[in-house]
């Protein structure tokens, strides 16, 4: 399957999808987000089990198409068509990494802002190269911000600096992101996909299902309190036991020898 706005190939049992408007700075529209989506599901279909998220030329995403955003306004005569279509397919694909049971990787190769710099963050881990940057730029036009930043950013780096990046949409360095948290590792730009990958292909070879109660468990305690978090804790382990890998895991622990997960 090819796409118009992403690229996506298959390496080994990682999935990477690659968005391919560096012409636009790889923006988001309502073609990213249906190709994404299809991406994703042919990732699974290919047996991926783990998904690499990176940008075509400089930039990883500089966040919304306001182009594109404006002419389906003027088309449609009506404010509100600038964000209804475009931020609903959007809110789909957050959910779409932050739900499928499968870690994502977010491989930042340059500017991430705005929309941008949340669908990075929706990954499980965010790996940037030096030259990265980071923004909430969404203050600059006068918006408030969208694709999931009010909820992940303050549970990254705590209240008063989410409010602080917002407030001001000032652009963060690589390595500043990684001293507050907002990411996991700051690579050299000549190595940042290796890293990802070598990354992504140590998580593929894990015990995936695990995984995904994992993300399940991380997502609810953002909400739930203490007692609604070790009850579910206690289902997740029952689901995880009843898997191929956890008999393996055991078995392999008691021949001792290193395990062979297939993630079933």
């Amino acid at each position: 399957m090819t796409f118009e706005t992403l690229q996506f190939e298959i390496r080994g049992a990682v999935g990477v999808v690659t968005l391919n408007r560096p012409e636009k700075l790889n923006a988001l529209n309502v073609q990213v987000a249906n190709d994404f989506q299809k991406a994703v599901q042919q990732a699974l279909e290919n047996g991926a089990r783990a998904i690499i998220l990176t940008g075509a030329g400089r930039a990883f995403c500089a966040g919304g198409d306001l182009q594109e955003m404006q002419k389906i306004a003027t088309q449609e005569g009506r404010l509100e068509a600038f964000f209804d279509e475009p931020l609903g397919l959007l809110n789909e694909a957050i959910l779409l990494i932050r739900e499928t049971p499968l870690p994502f990787i977010a491989a930042v190769n340059g500017v991430a802002s705005g929309g941008g710099c949340n669908l990075a963050l929706a990954c499980d881990l965010v790996i940037a190269a030096e030259s990265a940057r980071f923004n909430q730029a969404f203050i600059k036009i006068g918006l408030s911000p969208d694709c999931g930043g009010t909820f992940i950013l303050p549970r990254l780096v705590g209240w008063k600096r989410a409010a602080e990046l917002m407030f001001t949409g000032d652009m963060v360095t690589a390595q500043s992101a990684l001293e507050m948290g907002m990411i996991n590792a700051v690579a050299p730009d000549s190595e940042l996909m290796s890293r990802a990958l070598a990354m992504a292909e140590r998580l593929a070879a894990s015990p995936t299902a695990a995984i995904g109660q994992i993300k399940k468990l991380l997502n609810e305690s953002a909400v739930n309190d203490c007692r609604s978090q070790l009850e579910l804790e206690r289902k997740a382990q029952i689901e995880s036991g009843k898997t191929k890998d956890f008999t393996e895991g055991v078995t392999a622990f008691l021949e001792k020898r290193p395990p062979r997960f297939t993630g079933g």
